[in-house]
Parts: structure tokens; sequence; C-alpha cells
């Protein structure tokens, strides 16, 4: 009885705070139909927005990734001075809010700062720069418990073999953590998918211009353009989805055992 009590409270938990709100947002954005839907999320200004979005997303993503996998390595394999205190850094931005960032940036680069005159504030650089930082943890944090699990010994053996580093991460290492790498990966693109708070912060919200998708949104909600806001939130979330089932599908069947 325990048990049944126990898988109840978490689906409906998982109902009212989930599956309800997005749900809600899908039927809200394909109420008037397909017609509508297509038409609030072709006009120029959300395509632009969604442009800008994927063009910040595939430059936040690899950067990421190749630091989260040598930030990994380094943390795991390598003992060096300040191991901890990059260790801890690596944390900064799951405790520090995103409008923090935003604003250390704004006051780095902007009137006074201390690099102020590079053209980064209100302009691509600096929505990127921001967007790398928030969603900088997720594939270190996938990558780090897998490297801990399987050890060094086979890296040993490769190296006594005669194999290169660069051999024995290819050949040893990259097989070992491909898939916390690409969990990683989904983890930091709905990071980057969904940041609002820094970006808006230093992107001086300019519409057709430096508006992302997430800003366009609420721009849409706060024109009383509920549609356009809902239609939009939904292009969100199907990219997310898009890219999770993507894993899924390439993943081998028996990883997923």
């Amino acid at each position: 009885m325990g048990r049944y009590a126990i898988r109840f409270a978490s689906l409906g938990y998982l109902v009212v705070l989930l599956v309800a709100p997005v749900g809600l947002v899908f039927y809200r954005a394909f109420e008037h139909g397909l017609g509508a839907f297509w038409g609030s999320i072709s006009s120029p200004d959300a395509v632009h927005a969604l442009k800008l979005t994927l063009m910040i997303g595939a430059i936040a993503v690899p950067a990421n990734t190749i630091f989260g996998v040598l930030c990994a390595l380094a943390i795991v394999r390598y003992r060096f001075p300040g191991f901890g205190v990059v260790n801890a850094l690596v944390d900064l931005p799951l405790a520090l809010s995103p409008v923090v960032v935003g604003l250390s940036l704004l006051l780095l680069y902007g009137r006074g700062g201390w690099l102020e005159g590079h053209n980064v504030l209100f302009a691509l650089p600096g929505m990127t720069m921001a967007t790398i930082f928030v969603s900088l943890p997720f594939v270190v944090r996938e990558v780090v418990p897998v490297l801990r699990e399987i050890g060094t010994e086979q890296e040993q053996a490769a190296s006594t073999l005669g194999a290169s580093a660069l051999q024995t991460f290819v050949r040893v290492t990259w097989p070992s953590i491909r898939w916390a790498v690409a969990y990683g990966v989904v983890l930091t693109t709905a990071r980057v998918l969904g940041e609002f708070g820094a970006v808006s912060v230093v992107s001086g919200r300019l519409v057709g211009q430096t508006e992302t998708l997430t800003l366009y949104v609420q721009d849409r909600y706060n024109d009383f353009d509920v549609a356009g806001a809902y239609a939009s939130s939904v292009v969100l979330a199907l990219i997310a989805i898009a890219t999770l089932l993507v894993l899924n599908t390439l993943r081998p069947k028996e990883e997923t055992r």
C-alpha cells in the first residue's frame, strides 16, 4: 500500500508542477489552429529571435563541451595548485543568480568598466559570454563521476603499451565517458535555450536585433500577444525535446539497460 501511495504522490507532484503547465502552454499555442500558430512563429521578429538563440547555442554548447571534458580530466586525473579553487569555481554559475552574472558583465564592459569599449554589451559577444557562463558546469559535473568510477587502470595499461596521451583518450577514455558527455550536452543545450536573466541584462533587448526567443516570449506577453508568447514557448520546448529524442535514438540499446 505504501508503495502505491508513494507512486501516486510522485506522479501527482509531476502532473501538477510539470505536465499540467506545459500541457496548457501547448494547448494555448494550438488553440486557434496550426495557421495561427505558424503565423506567430514565422513573423520576422520571431524568426530573428530563433536564429539568434540557435546561433548563441551553436557557440556556447561546443565551447562548454570542450571545456567540460578538459576540466573534468584536470579535476579527476591531475592534481595541481589551486585544484580545490577550480573545483569550486565550476559550480559558481549554479549558485549565482543569472541576473548577477549579467550585471557583472555590465559593470565590466559597460561605461566606466575595466574593459569598456570592446563592443561586447548589447551585441552577440556579450549575450554569448553570459550564456556560456550560466551553462558552464553541466558537462563537467556529468563527466567527473564517470571518470572517477572507471579509474585509471585501462589508461595506464594503454600508456604502458606505448599509446600516446591522445591515443589513450580517443581509444580508452572517450568510449567510457561519451554518454556522460552527451547528457551534459543535453543539459547544457536546455540551459542555453532557456536562459533569460543574464541575457536580459546584457542584450539591451532590441527587437529584431538582440532579442533571443526567451526575451521575445516576454515581449509578446507584455504586448498582450498571448498567442505569440505561447507559440514561441512551444518552439523552445520542441527544440529541447528533439535534442533529448536524438540522444535516446542514437544511444545503443545495451547502454539503456
